[in-house]
């Protein structure tokens, strides 16, 4: 590894960590109700929301009622953006009149923005008018990280209270985290971005001529009904416009993913230069980071956030590290051919296939960890061009759980939930009855646990292995053998976790593809939300269990090791033997040819 990606992956991590607890702070401030001048603000504008709506903010609900209203909200979402998709030809902002979408496409991309998961089996600078990308895509952007935000909430209220049946209203934490945390930081990194030279218009897409025409083949039918190839000739190219750094920063923030063009972050037009870069990095991990620190302040316990904090840096760092060494060794068979495979003086060798010029291995690398340790489907490089272990870790960090910081409030709540598992482990090993934060852990709490872990790795291993077994999965495969068997588990992969990130070689454009991982997406996100808010109304409804001597300490280095080695538990009993048949083989396959 190069001086200067070191460099970059301390300075990366120093920033994010000095932004832990000021937006800590912050966020328990404005999801406590506390009086900050944000809320004194916003209080008028949030109270006519409330009377639009019927709102009675200060009458708190049951789990039970909390997890219907946040299953109807999320539902509600998901038909208005299908019939926006289903209907787009006929409404306004669609200078480039842009057709409908198809039913089963428009339900894949519902069910994938609603989710936060943002999946996109189409191009949207070609698909999605202006309308669709800003009232649909980065509106559930903003909705769908709220949503994530209120269940890590409801589940710390659910520690922080005791003999009450309630853990707050719905509608009154997602205002709260719309109004006072996301929009207010999304329009602080749009107008950074606009800086840097991202676009943010409602021009028509521009036609400009080309220094040089370019000619290419594209396959047609001739009078016989044979399949031939035709030559063209272009001499223009068609340039997208459009009101891409507002999608931008909600994209990043709200660990969404997703792209107003197809490149996504490898586009200029997303991302021009490493200073973007690195702002949408930090905007990616800032607010996964801070809420551990919110989680401290909110149980009246800061030590418990940083030991939180501190088996989630310490995973992501390893992680990194060894994505980071496997691209920066290259491709042995690449290197045999005494070819440098630096695509720059600025690299000093390492696999540059599929990496921007711009931005250079380890940018590149810390990026895709980045995304792949939240549920952000961001890329600005390609993850199906990684060497083979290089490509494990973000297959790998998304099939953790996406707990090594996880998604906007996700990755908290199922880091909690796997600290409430390894603290009934470690009851059972000293034969005690597990606590965890005063709590006693008892049969119903972990029923739901083990339902909010062990959902992810059914519907991701049997949804792989049903397209393995079909024609209609394995048609969509772009490379035979080890590597497209990896193409269709990172698919599920990224589809259960709630991610979006592919690793790009796999045609998932399909009625088969678009309806599988859409129920993928819906059955990952909900089915562990509902057992999250469970655990959460149980937690709030027991007494506190004063401390003793034998009350294990979950706030030190025994604990981190605890629940990292709980994390690592799961993710390998589960994981590895499907990750033995793709990546793991295709790198001995590598190092072993001549």
């Amino acid at each position: 590894m190069t001086g200067a990606g070191v460099a970059l992956f301390v300075g990366y991590l120093l920033l994010v960590l000095a932004a832990v607890k000021p937006l800590g702070l912050y966020m328990a401030n404005v999801l406590e109700a506390r009086p900050v001048w944000p809320l004194r603000l916003g209080a008028p504008l949030e109270r006519a929301i409330y009377r639009l709506c019927g709102i009675e903010p200060a009458r708190e609900m049951g789990w039970k009622e909390y997890a219907v209203g946040l299953l109807l909200f999320n539902a509600l979402g998901g038909l208005a953006l299908y019939l926006l998709q289903r209907c787009q030809l006929w409404l306004p902002l669609n200078p480039q009149r842009f057709a409908n979408l198809s039913p089963d496409s428009a339900f894949n991309t519902a069910m994938s923005f609603i989710t936060n998961t943002n999946w996109q089996g189409y191009s949207g600078e070609s698909t999605m008018s202006y309308l669709t990308q800003m009232a649909g895509l980065a509106v559930q952007n903003f909705l769908s990280a709220a949503s994530g935000i209120v269940v890590a909430i409801v589940l710390i209220r659910g520690l922080a209270r005791h003999s009450v049946q309630t853990i707050g209203n719905v509608w009154a934490d997602l205002t709260r985290s719309t109004l006072y945390i996301l929009l207010p930081l999304a329009l602080l990194l749009a107008l950074a971005l606009v800086s840097q030279g991202v676009l943010e218009n409602f021009s028509p897409y521009k036609e400009i001529t080309t220094v040089e025409p370019l000619t290419y083949q594209q396959p047609k039918t001739d009078t016989s009904g044979n399949p031939v190839q035709e030559t063209l000739t272009s001499h223009t190219q068609t340039l997208p416009m459009g009101p891409i750094a507002s999608q931008e920063s909600i994209k990043e923030l709200g660990t969404n993913g997703g792209g107003f063009v197809n490149a996504n972050s490898a586009h200029p037009y997303e991302n021009p230069n490493a200073v973007s870069n690195l702002l949408e990095m930090l905007a990616i991990l800032i607010i996964p980071a801070a809420l551990t620190y919110t989680f401290g302040r909110m149980i009246g316990d800061t030590r418990q956030g940083w030991a939180v904090l501190a088996a989630m840096m310490i995973l992501f760092v390893s992680l990194l590290g060894t994505a980071a060494y496997n691209e920066q060794r290259g491709n042995p068979l690449v290197a045999g051919l005494a070819v440098d495979q630096a695509a720059s003086a600025t690299q000093s060798g390492g696999n540059m296939e599929g990496k921007e010029t711009r931005f250079g291995i380890a940018a590149s690398v810390l990026f895709a960890s980045v995304t792949t340790a939240t549920s952000c489907g961001a890329v600005d490089a390609m993850h199906d061009s990684f060497t083979p272990l290089g490509g494990l870790v973000p297959l790998f960090q998304m099939q953790l759980g996406e707990v090594v910081f996880g998604g906007v409030g996700t990755g908290l709540y199922s880091m909690l939930i796997f600290a409430i598992v390894g603290v009934f482990i470690a009851g059972l090993m000293i034969g005690r009855t597990p606590e965890y934060l005063g709590k006693k852990i008892e049969a119903f709490e972990m029923k739901m646990s083990s339902i909010a872990i062990l959902v992810m790795p059914f519907i991701v291993l049997t949804g792989t292995a049903v397209a393995v077994s079909l024609d209609a999965g394995r048609a969509g495969v772009g490379n035979p053998g080890t590597h497209g068997f990896s193409e269709i588990l990172y698919a599920f992969s990224s589809a259960g976790n709630n991610n979006g990130s592919a690793f790009a070689g796999i045609s998932a454009n399909t009625p088969f593809y678009n309806v599988a991982l859409g129920l993928t997406m819906w059955l990952g996100r909900f089915w562990p939300i509902v057992a999250v808010l469970a655990v959460a109304g149980s937690l709030a409804a027991k007494k506190r269990i004063p401390v003793s001597d034998g009350t294990m300490p979950t706030h030190g280095p025994t604990f981190v090791v605890l629940l990292i080695g709980t994390v690592l538990l799961v993710g390998a009993l589960t994981f590895v033997p499907a990750l033995a048949l793709g990546p793991i083989v295709e790198h001995i396959m590598l190092r072993a040819a001549p």
